[in-house]
């Protein structure tokens, strides 16, 4: 290809990557619960693995990493439920509240800014008629999360076979491959295998951290539905970078409408505190770096991947370039494609050092 014009080569690559979107686009009820399915099969496989070497039947084995694994996730799902089912009985005595708090709100506006008695009171209006609406708003939301409950009750049934047939599937894979390249393949498959079960096993212990971390610091605050809330901003941390702010903004905007909105600073400083944990301590040390794709990269992949598959694929967007990176690595001609997205950690210890060094010699 490299002895094709530029301009050949450029059109060729630009069709190609609109030819992925379009199928990704096209194909999005299909593709996406499948993508997911491999991540949460390359979850479970340590776990199922490990009772296969200790007797167990593969379909046994199997068997109960899902099983285990649903007993977890469900059980994280059954107590937000029962949060939320206080959250929405509580609700009308709530849209009181708020609407109280927007006309202290709506007051100290009005005395500070005098714009006419045609603008008095919009504020409390709009607000107003936005929760009456949320009726509305409620149950699109409950019929999307309906689909996707579906699609996520077929997730164990696909993670079941792509964990019976694994042997199959890198058989697969062998044969297809060229029979002189297959030590390179080998290499390929290991540091996919140890990137993915890393980076899915480490934002998973993330979360369920930060679900604790979240809601004791709500507790502290004075957040009322601090465990709701809590877990809530905690699940939102599946999806890099954004997740915090994501999941900030949930007791953030509760605080200012209906709860004491002396709390919002308060909530504030608390997701800035945990977003300076997550980001330093808690990701770094749990899941090692694994994918160690640059900022940027990291960024733009995460608003292709919901803008192509929404939440998903946020979330699955990461892990799936970190896979494509490692393949490129590999290959010589796709090299460039992997440098541009790794992180340039070379340069960063290097610097590190001479900033050691620099602080010593001043010492002495």
């Amino acid at each position: 290809m490299r002895d094709l014009p530029l301009i050949v080569r450029v059109t060729t690559i630009v069709f190609l990557m609109l030819m992925v979107f379009v199928i990704l686009i096209i194909g999005r009820e299909f593709l996406y619960p499948v993508c997911l399915a491999i991540l949460f099969a390359y979850l479970l496989y340590p776990f199922a693995s490990l009772l296969e070497r200790w007797k167990f039947p593969r379909v046994l084995a199997i068997l109960v990493s899902i099983i285990l694994g649903m007993t977890l996730i469900g059980g994280a799902v059954f107590l937000l439920y029962q949060q939320m089912t206080v959250f929405v009985s509580d609700f009308p005595e709530l849209k009181e509240h708020a609407l109280d708090n927007l006309d202290q709100l709506q007051t100290r506006i009005d005395s500070w800014v005098d714009n006419g008695e045609s603008q008095r009171w919009w504020l409390r209006e709009r607000i107003s008629s936005l929760i009456n609406n949320s009726g509305d708003l409620m149950n699109m939301v409950f019929s999307a999360t309906t689909g996707t409950i579906v699609k996520m009750g077929l997730q164990p049934v696909f993670v079941f076979f792509m964990l019976y047939y694994r042997d199959r599937i890198n058989r697969f894979i062998f044969m297809v491959w060229d029979f002189n390249d297959r030590g390179r393949l080998v290499i390929i498959l290991k540091e996919i295998s140890e990137i993915t079960k890393n980076y899915i096993s480490g934002v998973f212990i993330v979360v369920f951290l930060l679900c604790i971390i979240n809601s004791l610091g709500l507790m502290i605050v004075g957040v009322e539905y601090a465990v709701m809330f809590g877990i809530l901003s905690a699940v939102m941390n599946f999806i890099p970078y954004f997740g915090t702010l994501i999941g900030a903004a949930f007791p953030l905007a509760f605080t200012l409408v209906s709860d004491e909105p002396g709390n919002a600073i308060g909530v504030i400083i608390l997701f800035m505190i945990i977003q300076f944990t997550e980001n330093n301590i808690l990701t770094p040390n749990i899941t090692g770096g694994r994918v160690a794709i640059n900022p940027l990269f990291t960024i733009l992949i995460i608003i292709a991947g919901g803008m192509v598959w929404g939440l998903p694929g946020m979330f699955m967007s990461v892990p799936y370039a970190g896979m494509f990176k490692v393949i490129c690595k590999h290959y010589e001609p796709l090299k460039p494609i992997a440098f541009l997205l790794s992180r340039n950690k070379g340069s960063q210890l290097r610097d590190g050092l001479k900033l050691i060094r620099r602080v010593f010699r001043r010492g002495k």
